[in-house]
C-alpha cells in the first residue's frame, strides 16, 4: 500500500468523521485518562498519521527522558508499516522523521508562556511549518483558564492544530468524572478547548470516549479503540 491509501483508510478518518472533521487548525484537543492508559500512544498516532499525510509535527514532551517518545514514533510506524504492507517503508521512515521535532522541558519551574515562546521561535524562525503541536505530559493541575485562552490564541496566530495530554486523579476513591462524564480536572477550563476525549479500560482495549465536540457537550462511543498489544487506534470490530 503506498501512503497515500494508507492515510485514507486510516482509523483516524472515522475520528474526524465521528467529530466536525476532527480538530483543525487554531484549535485545542484533549486526550484524557488516568496514568500508563495511553495517552501518549494515541498522541503519536495522531502525530504519525499527519506526518504520513505530509504535514510536520512538533512533539513537546515534559519527560524526564525523550528516548521512550522517540520509541513510541518508531514502534507506531512499525506496526503501521506492517499492518499495512507499506511500500518502500524505510524510505517511508526516512522522510517523515524529517518533519518531526522532539522538544523537552523540565516540568518544575517553567510556565506555559515560556514553552510557547520556543515552539514560535522554532516555527517563525526555525522555518519549520508544523501544521500539529503535541504537548505531552504537562501537569494540567497547574494550567489556568487565562493560560489556556493564551494557547487557543496561540494556535489561531500560527494554524496550529495544538493536542494536550492530560493526566486524571490517582485517587481510587475520588470521584474523576461529573454526571456528563467530563473529567472534573477540566472544570472552568473547557470553553478554550474543541475537543475532548477520554480513553476507557475495558477488558481486552481501551476505549475513546468524546465528551466535547467543538461547541457541543456529547457522550459519544467513537467507535475506536486503543489496541493494547499494538498500542494504534483501531476500528472497534477490527
Amino acid at each position: 500500500m503506498v501512503r497515500k491509501e494508507l492515510n485514507k483508510h486510516s482509523p483516524l478518518r472515522i475520528f474526524e468523521q465521528s467529530t466536525r472533521g476532527g480538530l483543525g487548525v487554531g484549535n485545542i484537543g484533549i486526550i484524557t485518562a488516568k496514568k500508563g492508559v495511553g495517552k501518549t500512544a494515541c498522541l503519536v498516532h495522531i502525530a504519525t498519521d499527519k506526518l504520513f499525510s505530509g504535514r510536520q509535527v512538533i512533539h513537546v514532551s515534559f519527560a524526564a527522558d525523550t528516548c521512550h517518545i522517540v520509541s513510541w514514533y518508531e514502534d507506531i510506524f512499525s506496526e503501521i508499516a506492517r499492518r499495512f504492507n507499506l511500500d518502500s517503508a524505510m524510505e517511508v521512515h526516512q522522510e517523515i522523521i524529517k518533519h518531526r521535532i522532539i522538544m523537552n522541558f523540565n516540568q518544575e519551574g517553567i510556565q506555559l508562556s515560556r514553552v510557547l515562546k520556543s515552539v514560535e521561535s522554532m516555527v517563525r524562525d526555525g522555518n519549520f511549518s508544523a501544521d500539529t503541536i503535541i504537548v505531552d505530559g504537562y501537569d494540567f493541575t497547574k494550567i489556568t483558564a487565562e493560560q489556556l485562552s493564551e494557547v487557543k490564541k496561540f494556535a489561531e496566530s500560527y494554524n496550529l492544530a495544538i493536542w494536550f495530554s492530560v493526566t486524571l486523579n490517582e485517587g481510587k476513591k475520588e470521584k474523576v468524572y461529573d454526571q456528563q462524564g467530563m473529567p472534573l480536572l477540566l472544570k472552568g477550563l473547557t470553553e478554550e478547548v474543541a475537543i475532548i476525549v477520554c480513553l476507557i479500560p475495558e477488558q481486552d482495549h481501551i476505549r475513546l470516549k468524546l465528551v466535547k465536540d467543538h461547541d457541543s457537550l456529547v457522550l459519544d462511543d467513537l467507535h475506536l479503540k486503543l489496541d493494547t498489544r499494538t498500542l494504534l487506534i483501531v476500528r472497534e470490530n477490527s
